[in-house]
């Protein structure tokens, strides 16, 4: 994600990464990003954040610490502004003009926009924790806190009562708050739960261009969200339960694959002891077997052999 921003955005961006592990912390240090800003969990971490810590797992802690990631660059770095961003995005095009297109707004949310046969509004809500804006206001900050607030009270991995993570939280903003805007733009949010209602052509210069099947608007894509790349140690890759057209792999997918390989390759230069793509076994047992039958009756088997997306 950081090489992609560098491929758009020049020198004319600032990352900062929180480093939830130690391992991860001493790689992206000696990694000399020069755009990048390493933050420690020793640093960012505060007695609220530690005493909710033990209670969740590794992933609902990441969730549970999101909103104090923002807040955390807004008051100690006072940044006029910050996008948080998740880091299996990749970006096409200078995300600038997402931002633009706030106007005077303090708040950006992207809506998930799911395909209808993927729609999952109810239990995962309807605005997608991928690229989420404040700016550094009182209307920026009074959300900000909230979210935070709520956040440290419960945020797990399951459907309760209306929540659901960190997610469902924002599915009330723009009635809750003020300086609200929902990402209009096209190009921002792609992902495998939305990307079957649009085509694609990649002209000379490798820009990326979509069309929206239904009403034939065009846009450029600007960053698309490879959620549920999952690696696995027998030498195969897993893209998820919906629907890719053969367009769509080897416009976006193929390409990405390429990326992460050469990620990792660079960080093997540094520490290669370790899978940076956190490569699990594929398990085999009646669950996976009956999953594997599902998802070919519906004409959906996204596990592919990695040689053959690299060779193609």
């Amino acid at each position: 994600m950081y090489r992609s921003l560098e491929n758009v955005c020049n020198d004319n961006f600032k990352l900062y990464i929180f480093a939830f592990n130690k391992k991860a912390e001493v790689i992206l240090k000696k990694l000399n990003l020069p755009n990048a800003v390493i933050i420690s969990l020793e640093e960012f971490e505060d007695p609220k954040l530690i005493l909710v810590k033990s209670g969740r797992t590794a992933a609902e802690y990441c969730w549970t610490a999101t909103s104090s990631t923002i807040l955390y660059v807004l008051e100690k770095f006072n940044e006029p502004v910050c996008t948080y961003l998740d880091a299996d995005l990749y970006f096409y095009s200078n995300p600038g003009v997402l931002l633009d297109e706030m106007g005077e707004n303090s708040i950006l949310i992207t809506e998930h926009r799911y395909s209808p046969q993927y729609n999952k509004e109810v239990k995962s809500g309807k605005y997608c924790v991928q690229f989420v804006t404040f700016f550094n206001n009182e209307k920026g900050l009074k959300a900000l806190r909230w979210w935070r607030d709520r956040c440290l009270e419960w945020c797990y991995d399951r459907y309760e009562d209306g929540k659901f993570g960190d997610q469902l939280y924002l599915d009330d903003w723009t009635e809750r708050f003020e300086g609200v805007h929902v990402l209009k733009h096209l190009g921002g949010g792609l992902a495998a739960w939305n990307v079957q209602q649009y085509s694609f052509s990649v002209n000379e210069n490798m820009k990326i261009t979509g069309k929206e099947i239904t009403s034939g608007n065009t846009f450029d894509v600007i960053f698309y969200h490879y959620h549920y790349f999952r690696f696995f140690r027998n030498g195969k890759i897993e893209l998820g339960r919906r629907v890719l057209t053969t367009e769509v792999l080897n416009i976006f997918y193929k390409p990405y694959l390429r990326a992460l390989e050469k990620a990792k390759n660079e960080i093997f230069k540094i520490e290669n002891d370790f899978d940076p793509h956190g490569a699990r076994p594929q398990i085999k047992s009646i669950k996976s077997f009956l999953i594997y039958v599902y998802r070919k009756l519906n004409g959906v088997w996204n596990i592919f052999p990695i040689k053959d997306f690299m060779d193609s």
